[in-house]
């Protein structure tokens, strides 16, 4: 596999040995992250990867074997809409549409239980 320059990749955090990096812990964690713009080509076997300041302390050169070619799909993007943020920081969040809905039923009282978009 070869990457050319401008190509997103993502990269790997989580290695099969167990070893945790980039302040990516526990067993849920996500094995690959980005999508990062490849900036420069080294060699055959190591690029250079834009990569954003909250990883600053990582190098920002990787072996092939690190990353993994993005392929772009619309629905990776998600489409928001600007919030209203009062001078307390606080803002309000309107659902869009119920999901699914049911009632739980315990012993003595029922719960009722609504999924929201």
């Amino acid at each position: 596999m070869e990457f050319q320059v401008r190509d997103k990749v993502f990269l790997k955090v989580s290695p099969a040995r167990g070893n945790k990096r980039f302040r990516v812990q526990g067993k849920l964690s996500p094995r690959y992250i980005g999508p990062y713009e490849i900036i420069e080509k080294l060699n055959s076997a190591a690029y250079r990867l834009d990569l954003p300041v909250k990883l600053e302390h990582v190098h920002n050169m990787f072996h092939i074997s690190q990353l993994r070619k993005y392929i772009p799909d619309p629905d990776h993007t998600i489409a928001s809409e600007p919030l209203e943020i009062t001078k307390d920081l606080v803002y309000e969040e309107r659902p869009v549409q119920i999901l699914n809905h049911m009632i739980k039923q315990l012993r003595n009282k029922q719960i009722p239980l609504v999924k929201l978009l």
